[in-house]
């Protein structure tokens, strides 16, 4: 379980790195939509685990193109929060897939071939 400490320094974070790719790392995305899903930071607040869903299962050359420049990433990251933190996380980054999968759940759920209760169904439990 996080502390508050970590739960502040994630959400800190999430911003920042959220803004980061709406403003200074556009280059980086393109024309691709990126969001911070979730970010889980060590105890020890030296290490930051990022996790990015796309809008398009296509991104994954996008999510490479990122994991690359990581390094730009965290400098842009320290201008921003480095008068307000003592050291700036390293950046693990993670593609978040659990919108794709909350996708395919929906259609498997959706294409189950199961009867709808009648009237006759609901009488006899009765």
């Amino acid at each position: 379980m996080e502390s508050k400490r970590q739960q502040k320094y994630s959400k800190l974070i999430q911003k920042e790195v959220g803004e980061i790719f709406q403003k200074e790392a556009k280059h980086l995305v393109g024309a691709s939509f990126v969001t911070v899903s979730r970010v889980m930071v060590s105890p020890d607040l030296g290490l930051a685990k990022v996790y990015l869903s796309f809008l398009l299962e296509k991104d994954k050359p996008v999510f490479d193109k990122i994991n690359e420049k990581k390094s730009e990433l965290r400098k842009h990251l320290g201008n921003r929060i480095g008068k307000s933190v003592r050291v700036i996380p390293e950046l693990a980054l993670f593609m978040d897939d659990s919108a794709s999968y909350a996708q395919h759940m929906d259609k498997v759920i959706s294409d189950l071939d199961i009867p709808e209760a009648g009237e006759d169904d609901e009488e006899e439990e009765d």
